[in-house]
């Protein structure tokens, strides 16, 4: 289930990755403060990270954001403006959160 997908800004590797307000945010609901997201990177040509990376996802006035650990995957990635990322939830006997990373040319 597709959470979001978001082309990306410089702001979003100064502040944190804002959510974009269109959001499914059903996954994310039952939560209060900061969540701790284990979630599996991935490349558009399915390369994943050796091993799953812990996203925090906070509250910051009013918006849910990415913090710890995005700026992580975007440093390891090799992450830049006008990149799109897209945060999807699969259920395959148990929830596990997935970056999908596809970089422009």
């Amino acid at each position: 289930m597709e959470i979001f997908t978001k082309q990306l800004t410089p702001i979003d590797f100064d502040r944190g990755l804002v959510l974009p307000p269109r959001s499914n945010l059903e996954p994310l609901q039952h939560f209060q403060g900061t969540i701790e997201l284990s979630t599996i990177v991935e490349s558009a040509a399915g390369t994943r990270l050796p091993d799953p990376v812990t996203i925090h996802c906070s509250t910051i006035r009013g918006s849910l954001v990415f913090k710890t650990g995005w700026y992580d995957i975007a440093r390891y990635v090799g992450l830049k403006s006008g990149d799109t990322v897209t945060f999807y939830q699969e259920v395959n006997g148990g929830a596990q959160f997935k970056l999908k990373v596809k970089n422009v040319c």
